[in-house]
């Protein structure tokens, strides 16, 4: 199978905790695989300092790519309680980018970005009524035979077997907007987690079922659950996905097995499922 583009998925760089030798083969590797385009869904340093954004800023330009990069809620000042609640992102905007909506379009693919990180809900985030509505009026006036992906930190899936970890706040209900705009895949990370699932298996609002994919921390220390560091390559054609998440393996970023999903009239599953368990399979999650 022929893929038409190639997305490297990144996720909780971390810089303040970063591991110099991970950081230098993840940019070896991209520079390996060259993808169409790099996403980078969030947490770029530790605690929003300034020289953890100038570190930040630059090992972002050693990435010879197209990016669409979102923050996450470690870009927002935890102990600086003034800066946390009057100017959340200020650091953000002056060495990363001012836009929040970041979009990349060519002639097969779409990708929306939208911050979901907040300074109330510091930890979980959420996504406002503006963002849902933004994300909409692009992504709807966008031809359904192009590949479409929206992008945050905070996630709209689980992990499995932990399915009360707390997700985006209105995540329900941005699916419910835009389920008419025929997302194709949902990419963040936060969780530190390399995990990929359909949204069907926990949204009862009937839609077109989404592929959730979620990314492990890339480069940092701060890896969860005995979790190596990790970023996914996603490889997309019309009808078919192929994900490989690459992990560290002490000196290098190795593929794992690739999981493959299908396109069908009611979205995206799984490849493994054959003519007679798709008769069976509740895809609107009812």
């Amino acid at each position: 199978m022929e893929y038409m583009r190639t997305i490297a998925h990144i996720s909780d760089l971390h810089f303040g905790t970063v591991v110099p030798e991970i950081a230098d083969g993840l940019t070896n590797t991209l520079e390996r695989i060259s993808p169409d385009l790099v996403v980078v869904s969030g947490d770029l340093t530790q605690r929003a300092r300034h020289w953890q954004y100038r570190a930040a800023r630059a090992y972002l330009d050693k990435i010879p790519f197209p990016k669409i990069i979102v923050p996450g809620n470690h870009d927002i000042p935890l102990y600086n309680f003034l800066a946390r609640f009057f100017w959340p992102l200020r650091n953000y905007r002056r060495y990363i980018t001012t836009d929040f909506y970041p979009f990349y379009q060519d002639e097969e693919m779409a990708v929306q970005g939208i911050n979901t990180a907040r300074s109330l809900t510091w930890k979980n985030g959420r996504i406002s009524l503006e963002q849902m509505e933004t994300a909409y009026e692009k992504l709807i006036r966008i031809p359904n035979s192009v590949f479409k992906v929206l992008v945050t930190h905070h996630p709209f899936l689980p992990p499995p077997g932990m399915a009360r970890m707390k997700l985006v706040g209105r995540a329900a209900k941005a699916l419910r907007l835009l389920k008419d705009c025929n997302l194709d895949i949902l990419l963040a990370g936060h969780f530190h987690m390399s995990y990929t699932g359909g949204s069907y298996s926990i949204y009862t609002t009937p839609h077109r079922a989404i592929l959730v994919i979620q990314a492990g921390t890339a480069t940092s220390s701060r890896t969860r659950n005995h979790e190596k560091n990790a970023f996914n390559l996603i490889q997309i054609n019309k009808h078919e996905i192929r994900i490989m998440v690459y992990t560290w393996n002490g000196t290098a970023f190795k593929e794992t097995k690739p999981e493959e999903y299908m396109l069908l009239e009611t979205g995206w599953v799984p490849r493994i499922y054959n003519d007679s368990k798709l008769a069976s399979l509740d895809i609107s999650g009812g």
